[in-house]
């Protein structure tokens, strides 16, 4: 089954500064796992050494059994993985549709001289990313805004935009980094609620995230980090109930 991701003994040193110290971590198929930690603790330099931004200090990167240490950001996409980022990341002069067909690029099944030729190959592969683009959107609630120019969108949407053109790239394994960022908590909420019923056991996601109640309500275990060194893993009742953790991140927020 596609979407295992494993990272052993992962760390990364800048100058004198290490930012991620010796983490494991697994991400099983079909599972969403999430990672939290405050402001440096290591989370986004972890996701780039994972997904190919930073070359590790240390340490190995297998994605379904594959060791993708060395790949480039572009192998490691075709093999399956694929991640959102901080801040927003669209082209948003274009729609919602077109950003979608951008994220069907690696799967178009013709090449540039039959696609100006428009050759039976050609159109018939537009016919097939067009198809694939609509039923992400119908699957993200986003068929209703499909032709919007997407900066016209409510921030909430641009994010489910970000994460439905990652889906269309047919991940085993989606990164999501902070995706519920500058949502207020009903836009988080409806934010989670959109994630549990899109996933299936077809894709696992790794989820970095300040806002603990969606980390809880929609992850299966999670990670927790204090400057890059892995501190609690586990459940999220494991997590909720460990005494460090609350202290350190989740305070009264969590009863």
């Amino acid at each position: 089954m596609r979407g295992h991701l494993e990272a052993d003994g992962l760390s990364k040193h800048f100058a004198g500064l290490v930012a991620v110290d010796g983490l494991s971590l697994e991400v099983r198929p079909g599972e969403i796992v999430g990672l939290i930690g405050p402001n440096g603790a290591g989370k986004t330099t972890f996701f780039n050494c994972v997904t190919g931004l930073e070359p590790p200090t240390a340490g190995r990167v297998r994605l379904d059994g594959v060791d993708v240490t060395g790949w480039s950001p572009a192998a490691r996409a075709r093999h399956g993985l694929a991640r959102t980022f901080q801040q927003v990341r669209l082209f948003r002069h274009l729609s919602v549709r077109e950003n979608l067909l951008l994220g069907r690029h690696q799967h178009y099944g013709a090449g540039a001289l039959q696609a100006a030729l428009r050759t039976p190959r050609a159109r018939a592969a537009e016919r097939d990313a067009a198809a694939r683009a609509e039923a992400v959107a119908e699957r993200c609630n986003l068929a209703s805004v499909l032709d919007a120019p997407v900066g016209e969108l409510p921030y909430g949407t641009q994010r489910m935009v970000e994460v439905a053109r990652a889906l269309a790239t047919e991940p085993a394994v989606l990164l999501l980094d902070e995706p519920a960022a500058g949502m207020d908590t009903t836009e988080s909420a409806a934010f989670g609620e959109l994630l549990r019923r899109v996933h299936d056991e077809s894709w696992s996601v790794l989820l970095v995230e300040h806002d603990v109640p969606l980390v809880l309500s929609v992850c299966h275990r999670i990670y927790v980090l204090e400057f890059g060194r892995l501190i609690a893993a586990g459940t999220p009742a494991e997590i909720r109930g460990d005494e460090r953790v609350r202290a350190a991140y989740f305070g009264a927020s969590v009863g």
